[in-house]
Parts: structure tokens; sequence; C-alpha cells
């Protein structure tokens, strides 16, 4: 499995300061939001959860079976975040928790009012979008691989709401707060591309420009080309996708090339010049790097992981 942007694990609970084996819950309470951190030290299942408000909950260590929508539950791990609307059961399995592995999330519950002003800012100030009509969450969409800089303003909310002790910590968690929110969006925004791209190519400008992308990977894509697909000028085609999505295009380009590699690797090839090329590269060296930042690990060392 590919290494994905993990949160900060959250200083453990002492001992005696534990109320529960099973989520206990330590609670940060700030203006317009509260940081709640879970811990779980034993096995359970049928756990039921939930808030008044809109949730941001995110995996920091174990692993947890969600069940939300009345659907079949699904494997939550490190890496990936849930949005959970107001009011909406939670019920929750814990299949491998233990005294000395716990298990541990936290959840960020979110005032709508926060929710909504930040959003009717956005689409105030940058309303010309081409893959979505306005900023915003769509609730459909709810399960998350964090990208980087989700992951980043989760860290640094986890300090805020433990370790900051000044007089401005609620000013200083308000604006990461609104990070977060711009982040989360970015980051949905992305993920309902990659699942979508297909069926709105004919009539989406961005969704065209991935769909070029992924069919011409292994080609010396340039911006002048992608700019041309989108029917647009450079400056605006880069500005209007990082904007969107929250990364460059070639930034794009070289995840995508790099999730390529991946999976070839996990299909079992074991040349690392044949992944390279196959997955778009044509340099090798530049491509053991490039993996290496991305996934903690060289090609060889992360096809070892493999089972």
């Amino acid at each position: 499995m590919a290494l994905k942007p993990l949160a900060t694990n959250a200083p453990w609970r002492d001992e005696r300061d534990l109320k529960s084996l099973v989520e206990n819950r330590t609670t940060y309470t700030l203006n317009n939001c509260e940081l709640n951190i879970f811990e779980t030290h034993q096995k359970a299942s049928d756990v039921n959860l939930s808030f008044g408000d809109l949730v941001l909950t995110t995996m920091l260590k174990g692993k947890k079976v969600m069940h939300l929508f009345d659907k079949p539950g699904f494997d939550y791990l490190p890496g990936e975040s849930v949005i959970v609307p107001p009011h909406e059961l939670m019920k929750i399995d814990f299949p491998e928790a233990q005294w000395d592995n716990p298990t541990q999330c936290i959840a960020l519950s979110i005032s709508r009012e926060m929710i909504e002003n930040t959003f009717q800012l956005l689409n105030e100030k940058f309303p010309e979008k081409i893959w979505q009509q306005e900023w915003g969450l769509d609730l459909n969409y709810f399960h998350l691989i964090n990208s980087r800089d989700l992951s980043g303003v989760i860290n640094r909310f986890i300090n805020i709401g433990v370790k900051e002790r000044s007089r401005e910590k609620d000013l200083i968690a308000s604006l990461a707060l609104k990070e977060l929110l711009i982040r989360l969006s970015q980051t949905q925004a992305r993920d309902i591309l990659e699942k979508t791209y297909r069926i709105h190519s004919d009539s989406n400008r961005m969704a065209h420009v991935v769909q070029f992308i992924k069919a011409n990977i292994r080609e010396n894509l340039s911006l002048d080309q992608l700019s041309d697909k989108a029917c647009m000028s450079k400056a605006h085609f880069s500005r209007s996708f990082k904007k969107e999505l929250g990364i460059s295009p070639m930034e794009y380009i070289l995840d995508q090339r790099l999730s390529l590699a991946a999976t070839y690797l996990k299909q079992g090839l074991t040349q690392v010049q044949e992944v390279c090329f196959m997955a778009g590269f044509n340099n090798v060296t530049y491509f053991i790097r490039a993996f290496k930042n991305r996934f903690g690990k060289t090609p060889k060392a992360y096809q070892n992981t493999l089972p």
C-alpha cells in the first residue's frame, strides 16, 4: 500500500488519566470548533459516536472499521480523513486496538457559522472556478486520502489545541481553521475529479485536461500542451489548477506518475529502470529520489515491504 501523508500523533494520555479503554476522549475547546482526541486501548465493536456540528475526523494511528449512512463498513487507516455531517451516527469497530498499541484519531467539530462564512468569502473573492461551480464540501465524497497540505494544517491544528498557551490562541486557531477548510475543499475536489473525470471530460475543461494527462502520462507533457487543452493562457490555467486542486499541474503529473510506478511495483515488476520509463520518467536517478520523497522508501525497498 502506498504511504499516505500522515498527521502527527497527538501526545498519549498517561495511564492514570484514562477514564476508559474504549474511545477515551480529550477535548480542547476553541472559538468555532472543538478538537477531540480519541484513544482506544482494547478491541471493541459497535461503538457509537455523533456530534452536533460537522466533523472532520482523521486517523492518526491504528485501524478502525467505520459504518456511516447505513452503508457497509469500510477500513479507516492513518493518512485518511472522513467528513461527517451534524448528528450523523458513526458506528465504529476497533479490530486491532491493544494496550501497548492503541488506536488514535482526532475529531474536529466545526461550527456551521465558520464553515458558511469561510466558503462565502472564498466564493466572493475567487468565484471563477473551472472544475466545480463554487467552494464548499460535497458530503457524497466523505472518505478522503489526505493531501500533504491538508495533513500539514491538521498537524498545526493539533499543536495549537494541545500546546498553544498564548492569549492569541483562539485567533491563531481561527486562521488555521480557515486554511484547513480551504485545504479540505481542495483535497475533496481532487478526489471527486479522480473519480468522475471520464464522465465530465466532454463538458468540463479541468476534467478534459486530467483525462489527457492520464492518457499520455508516459509522454513529455508540457504546460503549453495542457493550457491549450483547457483553451486558456498558461498563467490563467496554472493559477486556476492550483487554486482549485491545491497543487500545480506539473505537481499533479508527478503525483500521477509516482502512483503509477507504485502500481507497477505492486504488480511484480522488479526492474527499477523498467518501472521508471513505464511510469513516464526519463531519468532513473530522479525517479528514485522522487519516489523516496513521496513514499519514504526507494522503489526496491518499497517493493520488499509489499505482502
